[in-house]
């Protein structure tokens, strides 16, 4: 069946992370901890699933506006404005999507054509390089450094720009590295977009997801705006992976370009899960503040865990991820990873999956349990220590 493929489909590898995932899900052996998948331990709070199950009781069960509910977009502003100083128009400037996936997605379909290139600071998410690709772009990873905080740099991204350059994908708080840049950090990568004529796609899904300061979005700077579709959602910080609820904002022919393409495709989000996305916004962020402190102490046990491990281990400002050096074993990422799952019975990701850069790191969640953690470091303590 080859030759029915189409040439991108069958050049795009199946994701290194969802490998890990399925590695471990397909195992007879409870005892692995997986510190793989990027998901929270948190369930959804009640009040929201029982939003979803009282819309149901009273049969919202038809289509909503292409673009996604009013009411859900007049929230989506709101909540901007109160947490991050950016005003969105919900008319006009907002759309619901699939998760922020899919919103990545229409924004690189929307905005790349045949040959542009597609700047990606890396190591980062694994879908920008496929997504682009399968768009006709090409993806151009740009490495980020330990030394550096993991930030993008104004010199590395001056080098990678090229006639060719169209589109810049920042992601910040950064998976897999939990790294975050300031206002001062991204003042001179906005003037380089300035002055390239470049289009930003923010992927702002772990904004909440902040410690010890707090989140700047990249279309908050001077001229950025209309430059930058920001994209967010909620499976992260409120505990909602399987809602698949995201929402993108930007200039209005952005982002009817973008919904031209979502209305052919998926027509609108689920209504159920718009309504939890609304009661969310409104009566969610106690939880998702309770979230966010537990994750912080989370942080700090795994880091400090890793450190006395023997294992340099960035510190992440952001998200749930450690990104932790496993140079020193002299093991790949990949065999570091195979063998610690096997051997030790803890899943983490070879960072050489997350792009240039990645390799020479394995990337692990802090989003378990503080006693499946304290297990997980007890574990890669006896493996780092019996690999020397």
């Amino acid at each position: 069946m080859d030759r029915y493929l189409s040439a991108g489909a069958r050049a795009i590898p199946p994701s290194g992370i969802r490998r890990f995932f399925d590695l471990v899900s397909a195992s007879k052996d409870s005892s692995i901890i997986s510190l793989g998948v990027g998901e929270p331990d948190f369930v959804t709070p009640w009040h929201i699933r029982d939003a979803a199950v009282y819309s149901l009781e009273k049969g919202k069960t038809q289509y909503t506006s292409n673009a996604g509910m009013l009411e859900l977009r007049e929230e989506i502003a709101g909540y901007l404005s109160k947490q991050f100083h950016m005003q969105y128009e919900p008319e006009n400037e907002i759309i619901v999507t699939i998760g922020g996936s899919e919103a990545i997605d229409l924004a690189i379909r929307a905005l790349v054509e045949p040959g542009d290139e597609v700047l990606i600071p890396e190591p980062s998410y694994v879908p920008y390089n496929p997504i682009t690709s399968l768009g006709g772009g090409v993806p151009v990873g740009i490495e980020t450094f330990a030394k550096d905080g993991f930030r993008l740099t104004e010199e590395s991204l001056r080098a990678a720009i090229t006639p060719r350059s169209k589109l810049l994908i920042l992601s910040y708080p950064s998976n897999p590295t939990g790294a975050i840049m300031s206002y001062e950090d991204m003042l001179p990568i906005a003037r380089l977009v300035e002055e390239h004529d470049l289009i930003v796609v923010s992927d702002e899904i772990y904004a909440e997801l902040t410690y010890g300061s707090k989140h700047v979005s990249f279309a908050s700077l001077p001229g950025m705006k209309d430059r930058t579709i920001l994209v967010s959602g909620f499976s992260k910080a409120f505990a909602m992976t399987g809602w698949r609820m995201g929402y993108a904002c930007g200039h209005p022919e952005l982002i009817g370009a973008m919904l031209k393409i979502h209305q052919y495709t998926v027509m609108c989000a689920p209504i159920m899960g718009q309504v939890a996305a609304l009661e969310a916004l409104k009566n969610g962020m106690d939880e998702m503040y309770r979230m966010v402190e537990s994750y912080n102490q989370r942080r700090r046990l795994v880091v400090q865990g890793f450190r006395e491990i023997g294992l340099d281990c960035h510190e992440p400002q952001g998200a749930f991820y450690v990104f932790p050096s496993i140079e020193s074993t002299g093991l790949s990422s990949e065999e570091f990873s195979m063998r610690l799952v096997r051997d030790a019975k803890v899943a983490a990701v070879p960072g050489h999956v997350f792009g240039t850069g990645g390799e020479g790191f394995i990337r692990c969640s802090y989003a378990s349990s503080v006693a499946q953690l304290t297990e997980a470091l007890e574990r890669i303590a006896q493996f780092v220590q019996q690999l020397k």
